[in-house]
């Protein structure tokens, strides 16, 4: 029996085969965790390799676009997409020196897409807000519910953990709404400044943004608006695009001074909140994805097409702004149709490789 005991302990796989294998001494717990027993297994989950790296590009991009937008979370779009808590492992693993061909090539993915869409659009995605804010909103809405379905399969059933937690995550996404829409920023905070802005606000913003992008329903786009450095980084992004296409590199070195240490920020303020929210997801993954099911919901609020644009856009934009106090039905009609063109796309994506993954990503 002495024997047995020694079996079981120190050599797991012949216990497991032999008749004793059923015998578990008292005092002692062999079983593996959680999240021993997850890491032990080979990692094909979420699909096969060019799925995942398809999914990360549509992600990346989706969420380069939402961090053009005030009001829009980066997260919420990595959410739509599917691929939100494996892109929290992801980065956890490589800022921990743990390397995995599978999450280098979803953060190579997700960071060329985010890249490619902020660099190539954020002239455009800036005019096409301001000018027409009601068509964006519209297709970021069905974007954004085109993920529900794909979240709810990984949190199912909805125990009173879950209900819980959805519901605060609600609350706080409408709790920003009514703070955005009520408080907003002063014209001081959100005005162009003279010139370069100062390294360490520029830092700063960044670090802001990062952890924007990785926190669904909190948009990166707003906390630089507070902080007085959205148009001067959108600024220094377009006009870095036009010097290279130019060729002009005496004047796109002149924009490292903006774009280098927001870069440096938002790498900081990614890795730091990627492992937070790594805990949660290994520690309390369901009331976690039931509150981040929760922020999905809400965010939708904070999109209603016809709202009234914030203080820096339409000061941005000058007197060439309509606010529509209320949608006519042919736009109201294709406000619909918009979003459901954004639900079915977002759907699509979130549907590459099949099963849902399961709460540590995988």
């Amino acid at each position: 029996m002495r024997r047995g005991n020694r079996c079981s302990l120190h050599h797991p796989s012949r216990a497991r085969s032999s008749s004793t294998s059923a015998y578990r001494p008292s005092g002692y717990d062999i079983r593996l965790s959680f999240t021993e027993y997850r890491m032990s297994e080979p990692d094909t989950h979420g699909g096969s390799t060019p799925v995942l790296a398809a999914r990360g590009a549509m992600g990346g991009v989706l969420m380069g676009l939402a961090n053009l937008v005030p009001g829009i979370s980066g997260g919420t779009m990595l959410l739509a997409a599917g691929i939100y808590p494996r892109f929290i492992r992801a980065v956890a693993e490589i800022s921990t020196f743990r390397f995995r061909v599978r999450s280098i090539v979803l953060l190579a993915c997700v960071g060329f897409g985010a890249v490619a869409a902020i660099v190539t659009l954020a002239g455009t995605v800036k005019d096409l807000v301001v000018y027409h804010q009601w068509i964006m909103y519209s297709l970021f809405i069905g974007l954004t519910l085109g993920g529900v379905p794909l979240l709810w399969k990984m949190v199912k059933p909805a125990d009173p953990t879950v209900v819980v937690a959805s519901i605060v995550g609600i609350l706080a996404m409408v709790a920003l709404v009514v703070v955005h829409g009520s408080g907003g920023a002063s014209d001081e905070s959100v005005s162009a400044t003279d010139g370069t802005a100062a390294m360490a606000m520029l830092l700063l913003a960044g670090v802001a943004g990062g952890a924007a992008m990785i926190l669904p329903g909190l948009s990166g786009s707003y906390l630089l608006l507070v902080l007085g450095q959205y148009i001067v980084i959108l600024g220094a992004i377009a006009a870095a695009a036009d010097a290279a296409s130019a060729r002009d590199w005496a004047a796109a070195a002149v924009t490292l001074k903006v774009i280098v240490p927001v870069g440096v920020g938002v790498i900081v303020g990614i890795v730091g909140v990627s492992n937070v929210v790594k805990l949660c997801l290994d520690r309390f993954p369901r009331a976690t994805l039931g509150f981040l099911l929760g922020l999905l919901l809400g965010a939708v609020v904070g999109l209603w097409p016809f709202q009234q644009p914030s203080q820096a856009v339409l000061q941005d934009a000058g007197d060439e702004v309509i606010v529509a106090a209320s949608p006519t039905p042919l736009r109201l009609a294709g406000a619909l149709g918009l979003a459901g063109l954004g639900l079915a796309a977002s759907m699509a994506v979130s549907r590459l490789g099949g099963e849902a993954e399961g709460p540590d990503g995988r």
